[in-house]
């Protein structure tokens, strides 16, 4: 009799675990689905894109469509570093014709970009031009050290051969600082990774990136001291990032 009631208390338990699995695994995935669409990179960087997630038991599907490969890189990098995303299958694709690799029109993008990426520069008060490599830098900084690291961010990314700064300090009180928010680590680590391969003191490092908490850790491996300290410093003028621990080791 006894046995005979283990086996139905070991049936049931069977019976229920297939019931109670699938629902866990479908509460987690729409808990990615609605982490994606309200973090920071998707609220900031992907509004005018027509961007899809599906997830299941982890593994997450990208569908639509974005304007440019930047904006595909940067969601894959936030889904890729969402909790309980076990892999992501980008298929988005860039619905239009994007500038020619290192053309100048490419050029300008990639430094608008990085303009939005740090918080100590305002890239919505600066206006960026390129002719044969050369940035030209216009519009308002609310100070010279914010006019500066504009031109110093600028002057790193791949294909700009100078930059002319022609930015004007502002004393206007409606020149303000970049707001800060409370930002996800996925975004943090997006961001962190986008700005490390787009600098050219950077691109080539073999880096890790994880974020917890804001705390950003950055690990692998540096050809110098030099690129392990620009490393660094990136990473400390992203958005929403608190801070750096930066355990790169130098070959």
């Amino acid at each position: 009799m006894k046995a005979r009631h283990c086996v139905f208390l070991m049936a049931a338990l069977v019976v229920l675990m297939t019931i109670v699995a699938p629902v866990r695994a479908s509460v987690k995935d729409d808990q990615i689905k609605s982490s994606f669409k309200n973090s920071f990179v998707f609220k900031h960087y992907l509004k005018g894109d027509n961007i899809q997630i599906k997830s299941k038991n982890g593994v997450v599907t990208l569908t639509g469509t974005v304007s440019g490969s930047i904006h595909k890189q940067l969601a894959e990098e936030t889904a890729e570093n969402l909790n309980g995303v076990k892999s992501v299958d980008n298929r988005l694709t860039v619905k239009e014709a994007e500038p020619t690799a290192d053309s100048d029109e490419w050029i300008k993008v990639k430094v608008e970009t990085m303009l939005a990426l740090h918080r100590s520069t305002n890239a919505s008060k600066t206006d960026v031009s390129v002719k044969d490599g050369k940035v030209t830098l216009r519009g308002d900084a609310i100070s010279q050290g914010q006019k500066d690291l504009s031109a110093e961010y600028a002057k790193d990314i791949d294909g700009v051969k100078d930059v002319d700064n022609q930015m004007t300090v502002s004393s206007s009180k409606t020149t303000a600082e970049k707001v800060e928010e409370n930002i996800d680590d996925a975004s943090i680590t997006a961001q962190v990774k986008y700005a490390l391969l787009s600098h050219r003191s950077t691109s080539a490092l073999n880096t890790k990136v994880e974020t917890n908490n804001g705390v950003v850790t950055l690990s692998g491996k540096a050809k110098s001291a030099d690129e392990k300290k620009m490393a660094t410093k990136l990473a400390e003028d992203i958005n929403g990032g608190k801070s750096v621990n930066n355990q790169m080791t130098i070959e």
